[in-house]
């Protein structure tokens, strides 16, 4: 998903933010998702380069 908004929306404009319901889960169920978030954020942005265009 990220990797699709990245052909519409210019990388220093896209955010990532968890869904709604997490409030609604136990912690750890809560921590795995965010940690998911944060390493699939990371790894865009890796692919993009540190000047937001598509590496490769």
């Amino acid at each position: 998903m990220l990797r699709k908004g990245l052909g519409a929306i210019p990388a220093e404009r896209l955010w990532v933010n968890p869904d709604c319901g997490l409030k609604t889960r136990a912690w750890p169920e809560t921590r795995a998702s965010l940690e998911n978030l944060v390493e699939a954020a990371r790894r865009v942005r890796a692919e993009a380069g540190a000047d937001g265009s598509r590496a490769g």
